[in-house]
């Protein structure tokens, strides 16, 4: 049988160096322009730039290209920060000024939610800023032991490569931890097992004895020898860290040194804060929390603000995860209830709610993706909702809505402008809500990521 040609492969060598005039970002961060009616996305290029490119994947409708030369340059262009800007492909706005960033993604949250919803705001919420350096507070870092240069890599993969980017430092990782880089590199270039250990997930919590508690969690296909353990025990005593270990799937990820029982001291153990409600979180490593806690904050005070809960109201929080919208919710006094795909989440909830000593909530699991009008108002009638849903969106919540089960005000939090616009179109357009206002909120510094937030009110 013959194999089929890869019509998008190229030879790069055999394309021409062609120019344009950027008009655009795309949802990517990669400039936009138009080339005879077909359209270009341009790594590298910015809006109002002139620039020489070249193609590298050519489809019938469209080519993906890198800049060869920046002929006219853009007001807005800056110099990286990062020595590896380029390279990684961890960030991909570096070169774009950071106000001109937010300016970016607050463009394309409105052009999503008028393409793809046929829905306008009737206000622009003014856009949420955190750190621009050193924010992320977890990671996923892959490892490659290279033989022929007898080295280990540790980092984000290259930009559109499964390649492993030769990198000895990030800027938006907590400084502690991209110190760690290098340390990491040559601790495992000893271990008996270099070539056997794929993956790194970092974990970074608040500081004990001003240091903040971080825990790697080191994805091993093959068992630790004495000279091994002995080595991570001395790499995590020096560095002040925790390592876990992860030899399967998600269930056998546990703490290797110190070990569980070492691990239960309180002080030892991850967590986040929101002093503005007097609530603590204790999070295991592979858990979702926020990359970003400052960030974090400032979104629960503007979701608290737009949802206005009252001591007398009945809240849900679709997609509660641990809680973290839940629990301040429920400082209002109202009665709130938490759903959540994942049980481990929900046992979380619960254990922070009790640690808190918030007794007027009430979480459960349920698969909010296979959501019906039937079990939507089975669940009985709220005054609001706080819908905070993955990249995927609220499609078959927002569907289930009905005369019987809809709240007067939902505050929609989203990572992914296309699914939130998606959803919106359908609470305007079919179940009698009004956008009332939207915003950005600057999550991921440096990356073309959006994070937004929504309010709706039930007209009539």
């Amino acid at each position: 049988m013959r194999k089929r040609r890869n019509r998008s492969a190229v030879d790069i060598t055999q394309v021409p160096v062609l120019t344009a005039v950027i008009e655009s970002l795309d949802q990517e961060g990669r400039g936009v322009t138009h080339v005879e009616g077909k359209t270009i996305f341009i790594d590298g290029a910015l809006p109002q730039e002139k620039v020489t490119f070249r193609s590298h994947h050519i489809k019938s409708s469209y080519e993906v290209a890198n800049v060869v030369e920046v002929l006219k340059q853009s007001n807005q262009r800056v110099t990286p920060k990062c020595p590896h800007f380029g390279l990684c492909g961890g960030c991909k706005l570096q070169h774009l000024d950071f106000a001109a960033q937010v300016a970016a993604k607050q463009r394309l949250l409105e052009n999503d939610l008028w393409h793809i919803g046929k829905v306008k705001p009737e206000n622009i919420l003014p856009p949420l800023y955190g750190p621009t350096w050193g924010y992320r507070h977890k990671a996923r870092l892959s490892v490659k032991y290279v033989e022929k240069k007898q080295r280990v890599l540790v980092g984000f993969n290259e930009k559109a490569t499964r390649y492993v980017a030769d990198m000895n430092s990030c800027e938006v990782l907590v400084p502690e931890v991209s110190a760690l880089i290098e340390p990491l590199q040559q601790m495992i270039l000893a271990l008996s097992i270099k070539d056997k250990l794929p993956q790194i997930e970092l974990a970074v919590g608040e500081a004990v004895n001003d240091h903040p508690v971080i825990v790697l969690i080191l994805r091993i296909m093959d068992a630790l020898s004495e000279q091994d353990e002995a080595l991570l025990k001395s790499f995590a005593d020096k560095h002040t860290v925790q390592i876990w270990t992860q030899t399967k799937g998600p269930d056998t990820i546990k703490p290797f040194y110190p070990s569980a029982e070492q691990n239960l001291e309180q002080s030892a153990q991850l967590q986040y804060s929101l002093p503005e409600y007097e609530l603590t979180y204790p999070f295991k490593p592979n858990e979702f929390t926020q990359v970003n806690p400052q960030i974090n904050q400032v979104m629960i005070r503007r979701a608290m603000q737009l949802l206005a809960p009252q001591a007398h109201e009945k809240i849900a929080d679709f997609f509660c995860g641990i809680g973290n919208f839940t629990l301040p919710i429920a400082r209002s006094g109202a009665q709130v209830l938490g759903l959540e795909g994942l049980a481990n989440l929900v046992e979380r909830a619960k254990e922070s709610a009790e640690l808190n000593q918030i007794n007027n909530t009430e979480f459960g699991v349920a698969d909010l993706f296979k959501m019906t009008p039937e079990s939507l108002t089975g669940l009985g009638r709220f005054d609001k909702w706080l819908v905070d849903p993955p990249r995927d969106g609220a499609f078959e919540l927002i569907k289930s809505l009905d005369t019987t089960n809809s709240p007067q005000r939902i505050v929609y939090v989203s990572c992914n402008p296309a699914t939130l616009a998606r959803d919106a179109g359908v609470l305007v357009n079919e179940k009698c809500y009004a956008l009332k206002a939207a915003g950005v909120i600057n999550m991921f510094p440096h990356t073309a990521h959006v994070e937004s937030i929504a309010l709706f009110e039930l007209i009539g």
